[in-house]
């Protein structure tokens, strides 16, 4: 026998992978993917309320803006936006002056109770009279 072709058993046995030892590894490896399949599916999910979140905030912006214009009904709606359907509730209450109403503006998703965005604002009933005239001939 030459040097180098000696068949030792003992080298034999330590040559490789075990079966048991790949399955192990296999083991962990699906472990592992599986947390991460589960974090991906929770961070998709929190991107999914952000975006809901901010088209509620836009809907909300807009009805706010609407009710800044004279004779703007102050009641409930229904909006549509970014391929969604909003509900919004509009409620108008008094301040100190009486110039000036609150508005508090609350959208949630359709078929929805608890709203995504709360908003508030404040609108000038037109009670005030101006006088007619610019700021010039008001002066004289």
């Amino acid at each position: 026998m030459t040097a180098g072709r000696q068949s030792d058993p003992a080298r034999i046995d330590e040559a490789g992978f075990s079966l048991i030892e790949a399955l192990v590894a296999l083991l962990v490896l699906a472990i592992a993917a599986a947390g991460l399949v589960r974090a991906a599916e929770a961070h998709v999910d929190s991107i999914r309320g952000l975006e809901r979140r901010a088209a509620a905030q836009l809907v909300a912006q807009n009805r706010l803006a609407e009710l800044s214009l004279p004779g703007a009904p102050a009641g409930p709606a229904t909006v549509e936006m970014l391929g969604q359907r909003w509900t919004v509730a509009v409620k108008e209450s008094g301040t100190d002056d009486p110039d000036l109403a609150r508005i508090e503006v609350a959208v949630a998703g359709e078929g929805e109770r608890a709203p995504l965005v709360t908003l508030d604002g404040f609108r000038d009933r037109g009670t005030t009279s101006t006088g007619t005239g610019t700021a010039a001939e008001q002066r004289r």
